[in-house]
């Protein structure tokens, strides 16, 4: 009888990348940082301003890095202090940004198993856990196409709106729209208005495209490609797309109904528009949290109970392989149905007839308490360096941590030190959820063995 020495599966793509220098965890920070770094150089230049003097160097860093995180945060109006070329970098670096972040996310995704089950030639050999180069190809070429055709419909409705109301050439209403589009699609809330979307509050045309736009890019590819398959048979969703759908729409619902409630007299916000205004403003106030980052009204001018509903918007954000940030929509909700099945009794987790394995459960665990790690640090960081009071400097912190970019005014005025810490959350938070799930998730190892079981006192 032959004897065969067990060996691991390292002779297929996907293996060898387990083992290479092409880790996720080596990967996809490497390949942020190299395009954050074309970018500040790219801002520094004379030609990024419209005047003599050149960008300082923390100012192009910064944005730079909330331009490839799609953030949105800024030390300086994107409107007025940046020239056309200037401009236009930015909008090419939230697309890299946007596509790096689909792109990199969806094949980190197929790599830890082929855990997304897309039925098609998207995946090869999904029962082999194996990935190979015209799979890879396939997937990017899909996720270009998809984000492509969303600008493309988004960009042509907003350059007729710019056009018929706000502007006086084709010219300044195609780059707006384009602009605008790339910018909500991707989650970045860049705008090229110094209000961003203040002066169009109540101009449904404006709002509610670009509404749409943030929710389509930052619910995730593959829920997209789901549900252009299977929109019409909701039973045979997966988990994830079940987990994406159902919990964005619970959260759009209830942050549009929470912001009209608390904001409906409020004199600084919603206060002085009439009915129809205050309903478009509520939309974009339960839409922008999930990420977005563009503001029809001064976040200056909120009250605390809806400054610290945005606290929880952020940081759950939005579906995972999409340009959205926060600790993502599946990872809060498994957590929701273990804290429910726990609370019950039982044994084990189940969503929609599955049952959710303790490894999966442990990494939306420490996915979220990582996010609370660094953002608590950050604002700690910040409140040491600044005289700013907790909940501004907390709301500071989570919105670039989350990758939200809203902002309650106090961005252009923070110490380098702050911007530098805001930069690295921004970082951290786009590139480090990414790179944790994916590692935890390939560093899944089973023990032969069980030690001796105790349970400490807990509660």
């Amino acid at each position: 009888m032959e004897n065969r020495t067990p060996t691991r599966r390292y002779g297929d793509p996907v293996g060898r990348l387990r083992q290479s220098v092409l880790h996720p965890a080596r990967v996809v920070p490497v390949a942020f940082f190299a395009a954050i770094v074309v970018g500040t150089v790219l801002l520094a230049l004379p030609w990024s301003t419209p005047g003599p003097e050149r960008t300082p160097i923390l100012t192009a860093a910064f944005t730079a890095v909330s331009a490839v995180c799609v953030t949105g945060l800024a030390t300086v109006d994107t409107a007025t202090y940046w020239s056309p070329f200037g401009q236009g970098v930015i909008m090419a670096l939230i697309q890299v940004g946007g596509f790096g972040i689909m792109t990199l996310a969806t094949l980190l995704g197929l790599l830890v198993g082929g855990k997304l089950r897309l039925k098609s030639s998207l995946i090869a050999q999904a029962e082999t856990h194996t990935l190979n180069i015209g799979d890879v190809r396939h997937v990017i070429g899909r996720i270009a196409i998809t984000i492509l055709a969303f600008e493309i419909a988004f960009a042509t409705m907003l350059t007729f709106r710019f056009r018929a109301a706000y502007d006086d050439t084709w010219g300044q209403a195609l780059w707006h729209g384009a602009f605008h589009s790339v910018s909500a699609f991707n989650n970045a809330g860049f705008a090229l208005y110094s209000d961003s979307l203040i002066g169009f509050v109540d101009d449904a045309w404006i709002i509610f495209p670009i509404c749409v736009a943030v929710i389509a890019g930052g619910i995730g590819f593959p829920v997209l490609f789901e549900l252009r398959r299977r929109w019409r048979s909701p039973d045979r969703w997966t988990v994830h797309t079940r987990l994406t759908v159902y919990g964005t729409g619970i959260l759009l619902v209830v942050g549009t109904a929470a912001f009209l409630a608390l904001e409906w007299t409020n004199a600084g916000t919603l206060g002085p528009l009439d009915t129809w205004g205050k309903l478009v403003g509520g939309v974009t106030g339960g839409v922008v949290p999930r990420t977005a980052g563009f503001n029809s009204v001064d976040y200056g001018q909120i009250t605390p109970e809806t400054m610290a509903v945005n606290y929880v918007l952020m940081f759950i954000g939005g579906g995972s392989a999409g340009t959205a940030g926060g600790i993502k929509v599946t990872t809060f909700f498994l957590l929701a149905y273990v804290i429910w099945s726990e609370v019950r009794g039982e044994r084990d987790t189940n969503v929609a007839h599955r049952r959710i394995s303790s490894e999966t459960m442990r990494q939306a665990l420490t996915v979220a308490l990582l996010a609370i790690a660094a953002i608590s640090t950050g604002t700690m960081v910040i409140l040491l360096s600044t005289d700013y009071a907790l909940d501004v400097v907390l709301f500071e912190s989570i919105s670039a941590f989350a990758t939200v970019g809203l902002s309650t005014g106090i961005t252009p005025d923070l110490p380098p030190v702050a911007e530098v810490t805001l930069m690295l959350l921004m970082f951290v938070g786009r590139v480090g959820t990414i790179t944790v799930a994916t590692a935890l998730a390939l560093k899944t190892r089973h023990r032969h063995f069980h030690l001796p079981e105790e349970r400490p006192i807990v509660g």
